[in-house]
Order: C-alpha cells, then structure tokens, then sequence
C-alpha cells in the first residue's frame, strides 16, 4: 500500500469533492485495502496455499443531518458513486447526531508505532512453517492425531480524507503461526490448540515452541473427571480472562449505551471493579495491536481511563454517539464499509503483584476455567452462564482435569471480585493477567 498512498490520498479527495459537487454540505472518503497470504497443513500434507487481496472504497456524505454510505470497488467513478450517494442521502431520516469530526482534534499524522513490517514470507516458507508447527506438536506424547496447522500474514491499510481538512493513511502488519491437535484414542479424545501473532515476523515465537505447547496441553486434559454440582473459587486461564474482560469493554461502549443496551448504562461514577484496579485504552503504544496514529474520523485518540481505582469513568465514543450522548468523542471511531462506530483500543487491565501460582496457592480449593463452550455474557442483563472446562484446584495446586460442567454468574459480582496475577500478555489488544473472580455456582453431575 505504501507505494500507492499518494494516488489513494488522491482517489480520496476527488470523492469528496464530488460529493461536495452533487450537493453534499460534508463528506468522508475511506479506502480499505488488505493482502494476505496462509498456508494449512494437515498430517505432514499442505492442504491449502491461499493468497487475497482487496481494495474497497467508501464515500460517505452529509445532506443537512441525512447521511448515507456507499461502498465500491477502486474501479468505480468518482462522480457517478458520489451522486448515487448523495441521492440516497435525501431520501434518509434525519439523524441529529450525524456529522464529521471536529477539525479541531484531527491527527497531526504522526505515527512513530511501528506498526508495520515489510517481511512477506512465500507460500512455500509458510507451508514449512506449518509442517514443523505440526511435526513438534504430533511428537508430544500422547498425541495422537491432527486437526492442522496454519501459518500466515497479511497487511492492512486506511486512507481517509475528509470535506473539513484531514488528510492521512495508516498501515498495520501480522504473522500468525497456530497448531490444533488430538490426544487420546476413540471416545477419549481431547483437544487443544497453541497459537502466536505479532505485528513483526521477528518477534513471532518459533514453530516448534507454540507445537509442543499446544500437544503438552491437548495431553494435560486427557480423561477429565466430573464435578460436583455446587459453589467454587473460581480462577481464570488468560485465555478466559480475556473473554470476560472484554464482555466488561463491550458494556462501556457508547453505542450500546446510547442504544441503553449495557447493563452498565446508570452505572457511571459507581464503583464497577475493586479499589486499586484501572482499565486503560490506549491507542499510542508502540507495535501493540490496537494501536493507531487515527481513528475512523481522523481524531488522534490519548490515553483514556475507563475505569480509575474500580471507578467507572468513561465509555468509548465515536463523534456521533459523542453527541448523543451530550459528550465529546475520545477518538474511538472504527471506519468500515457499513460507516463509522466507536470501538476500543488497547486495553490493559491493572496486574496484581503475585504469579498465577501464587494466586492459585492462596485459593485452596477450586476450579481453574481454561476454556469456555458458549457466549456467556448477556451484556444487556448481565447474565453470565457458559459451559467450561478447566482443572481441580486441591491444597492450592493444579491437580486433574475436569470438564461438562457449567459456570453460572452477574458479571457485576463477577468484576467486583476480580483479583489479578502478575502475567498479562501484551500481543493482544486486550492485556489481561489470570484473574481470580471469587465464588461461583456451578452445575455439574
């Protein structure tokens, strides 16, 4: 995409200036581009070589407080897709809240987040990645068959111009390297998976580390006990504590609370997590994956407190849901073909001082969750009930695994119980340690 900036800035300006020609008081213009390469390999076999690549423009215009959004490929004609656009814009219900953002918080487009890595491997070198990915995963004991390895890299890019002076294109990069595999024999059978993605093809783990990792675990499950209907400590596998942290982000943001879908919606100012934990979104944070010079509307977004010492203090907010909400937009805006919504960054929740261990030793009797079956969050209600499965907490230690068996809880209980280790994962744009989240009900045999 680097090379084709210049010509995609341009592409962008003459939309806008259709738009603004064919009667539009303000228009946007985004251009999507992506290109991506995958190898999958399955029992030493590649199965599937897959390259991709588009490029979508998107015009969307402002008529008095109608808007509309259409989307083409970079073939289309300026002025043809601005008057079909504007035309759709007169014939819209009114939205008071529709509008660009304001000019005054527009990205001075600097970037400095080394976000982007120019490496682009070949579909042969991907392919040797998955074999081995596979190869170190099958040679773990006990592991008896595959359900495939995938190896892969993409990149992505925006351009935006806006009819109130942004001008700006921002490009991210991936690797992926991921391993699914069986142990066990017939009705015994368990399955696990290991994974690593990265911005940079250098910072990805080696094949053979994420292979064997994934077969240790598809064995360390291998014939699961029932357990007891009943209440448990419950701890969280990062994997978990992702999950239900980003249930927790998903409630904060502004669209579902404008729309009055959040559970959280009265909440603002009340107390949401326990006193010394914050929840950050941050989109500066060099080669992090939510990172972005911009959001969906040009804004430069800062570093944002959703939640300070457990206090609820922000939602995240686009510019329309902004106004809606009688707020200003913190620069949270996500462009995609459909229009602008606003979305997090990345998000960090505050670690604890003790290893997961530690954690664990303190909790005596329980259950540690390494993978749910289910959504799990009813975000409008705060309901949580999904299935899991996971290992015995007994004397404080790891002991067999267990599985079929149901977590019942309101996430209100569950976030104002959390206590946090020491060990979250910066590779995700959610960073999120293993969690502790107290008591639960669990129905099992």
């Amino acid at each position: 995409m680097n090379d084709d900036i210049p010509r995609l800035l341009d592409l962008g300006a003459r939309l806008v200036e259709a738009a603004r020609k064919s009667g539009a008081d303000a228009a946007d213009a985004a251009v999507v581009s992506a290109r991506s390469r995958s190898a999958q390999v399955r029992m030493g076999r590649v199965e599937e070589l897959e390259s991709s690549e588009s490029d979508e423009v998107s015009l969307r215009v402002f008529v008095g407080r109608r808007v509309a959004t259409v989307s083409s490929d970079l073939r289309s004609d300026p002025e043809r897709l601005a008057e079909r656009a504007v035309a759709m814009a007169r014939v819209s219900p009114e939205d008071p809240y529709a509008g660009l953002g304001d000019p005054e918080r527009f990205s001075d487009g600097a970037d400095g987040l080394d976000l982007y890595d120019p490496t682009e491997p070949s579909g042969d070198s991907l392919a040797e990645e998955a074999k081995a990915l596979e190869a170190s995963a099958l040679a773990v004991s006990g592991v008896s068959n595959s359900s495939g390895a995938t190896a892969g890299f993409g990149t992505s890019g925006l351009v935006l111009v806006t009819s109130t002076g942004f001008s700006g294109a921002r490009r991210r990069s991936g690797f992926s390297r991921s391993v699914s595999v069986l142990a066990g024999e017939g009705t015994g059978m368990e399955r696990d998976y290991d994974f690593d993605s990265r911005l940079h093809f250098s910072d990805l783990e080696e094949p053979e580390t994420i292979g064997r990792r994934a077969g240790e675990r598809a064995v360390r499950r291998l014939r699961p006990a029932k357990v007891a209907t009943g209440r448990y400590t419950i701890v969280l596998d990062p994997r978990v504590s992702r999950s239900l942290i980003g249930a927790l982000v998903g409630a904060l943001n502004g669209a579902s609370i404008a729309r009055r879908t959040s559970f959280l919606r009265e909440r603002m100012g009340e107390q949401v997590l326990p006193e010394g934990l914050d929840l950050v979104d941050d989109p500066l944070l060099p080669r992090r994956p939510g990172s972005r010079p911009f959001d969906g509307e040009g804004l430069r977004g800062e570093r944002l407190l959703l939640v300070e010492n457990g206090i609820l203090r922000n939602w995240t907010l686009d510019s329309a849901t902004a106004r809606e909400l009688g707020l200003r937009s913190n620069g949270r805006a996500a462009r995609s073909s459909g229009g602008v919504s606003p979305t997090s960054t990345n998000v960090t929740l505050t670690h604890g001082a003790r290893t997961p261990a530690e954690l664990i030793r303190d909790t005596g009797q329980g259950l540690y969750i390494t993978e749910t079956i289910g959504h799990g969050a009813n975000l409008v209600t705060g309901d949580y009930s999904c299935g899991a499965s996971g290992f015995l907490i007994e004397n404080g230690e790891l002991t067999g695994p267990v599985s079929e068996f149901t977590i019942a809880g309101h996430l209100s209980d569950m976030f104002r119980s959390i206590e946090p280790a020491n060990d979250g994962d910066t590779r995700f744009s959610l960073t999120v340690p293993t969690l502790r989240i107290g008591e639960m009900t669990v129905a099992g045999r």
